[in-house]
């Protein structure tokens, strides 16, 4: 919470403590001046010097007010912040990531686009998890194909046995998308934690969540709002160098790109038939197809060269080559891999500074939101 959305609350709070404090004093003063009528000048000139002592008094209550107020409510992320409250958090959650990306292999992606999706409504604050609402944020037609929930309760489970009401969902899953990004081979961050749950899901705050067939002028816009880059809009969609999407995401670019019954032209020719056999017209919309098709599980910047040469598969990640200042960006890191050894790459370095920056979109911490004993669950 920003202190433009404080100050209002604290200025209420100020002129109702400043007519206490008139309430409380002004009979007593009052009395000193009557009391005694032979020496009511002399009186007065006390009462003004008491009124005086009063208000400085005052002033400096509020503003030792004001200071815990805003602190409290601005509480930072640090890094390191469970290390004495609950100094396994860190591991404990690796080892979810660990034993979940065994059994499901597309796990690494399931978490790290859970952790985007959480943020990008309403900040950072594991209210993308709640499902006991009626119309929970999570069932939000921009969230579709979300997984992952049932990963982040089971560790949520184990650190409530060891450390009972410490460790917020919201800290979980941001936890968990970095180490889905080591999982799948990609740089270690080290990720800020103090983050507090909040206790409002609804869908309707997820309208404004970027579609994979918004044109770049919307996507640069959307992420704007949230205070990101064009740089940062092409970092975070390479997330997309692992994981899958459905055919129901593709029928628009494959089939009907202008209304007339076209396919996008962006990509490359000998690409669209093998997307329009995966993903044939009115087929089945499950089929998962990968976001990547050279290195699906692998974490690096391939992704950078699909949007490039039109092997991009979502069309939201093709129009990132549609605008002067994304291309750039794209064309950066390919410069980079050419000129030196294809694995010394700086997306991975990037990546992760924007999912810091991502990480501390709008939290909330201090004295806002609460500590979920259970992720799905607000009481």
């Amino acid at each position: 919470m920003t202190f433009d959305k404080i100050y209002p609350v604290l200025l209420f709070k100020a002129i109702l403590f400043y007519l206490l404090w008139t309430i409380l004093l002004f009979p007593t003063h009052l009395f000193i001046i009557i009391s005694d009528s032979s020496t009511m000048f002399s009186n007065i000139t006390t009462t003004m010097a008491l009124f005086n002592k009063d208000a400085k008094s005052f002033i400096k209550l509020i503003s030792i007010i004001c200071f815990l107020e805003i602190s409290a409510l601005n509480g930072q992320l640090r890094v390191g912040f469970y290390s004495e409250s609950c100094h396994n958090v860190e591991s404990i959650v690796s080892s979810m990531v660990k034993e979940a990306s065994q059994r499901e292999p597309r796990m690494p992606a399931i978490l790290l686009r859970l952790h985007f999706h959480d943020c990008f409504v309403q900040g950072c604050d594991g209210s993308i998890l709640i499902d006991n609402v009626k119309e929970a944020e999570r069932n939000a037609f921009g969230h579709e194909g979300l997984g992952g929930f049932a990963e982040i309760q089971t560790a949520k489970t184990q650190l409530e046995v060891q450390c009972p009401g410490v460790v917020s969902c919201a800290d979980i899953v941001a936890l968990a998308a970095r180490d889905a990004v080591v999982m799948a081979g990609g740089e270690s961050y080290e990720v800020e934690t103090g983050r507090r749950d909040g206790r409002v899901s609804d869908l309707s705050f997820a309208s404004k969540m970027p579609d994979v067939d918004d044109s770049i002028e919307v996507l640069k816009e959307k992420f704007k709002t949230k205070g990101f880059t064009e740089k940062d809009l092409v970092i975070l969609s390479g997330a997309h160098t692992i994981g899958t999407t459905a055919c129901f995401f593709m029928p628009k670019r494959l089939y009907n790109f202008t209304g007339k019954s076209d396919a996008d032209p962006s990509i490359n020719p000998k690409f669209l038939p093998e997307l329009r056999s995966k993903c044939p017209k009115n087929g089945d919309v499950n089929v998962r197809i990968s976001l990547d098709n050279l290195s699906e599980r692998k974490f690096d910047d391939q992704i950078m060269h699909n949007i490039k040469n039109g092997f991009a598969v979502i069309a939201s990640d093709a129009r990132l080559y549609d605008d002067n200042i994304t291309r750039a960006v794209v064309d950066s890191y390919l410069e980079i891999t050419e000129k030196s050894n294809p694995n010394s790459s700086s997306f991975g370095n990037d990546f992760g500074l924007a999912m810091v920056k991502l990480g501390r979109l709008e939290v909330k911490t201090g004295l806002l939101g609460e500590i979920r004993k259970v992720g799905d669950h607000i009481v």
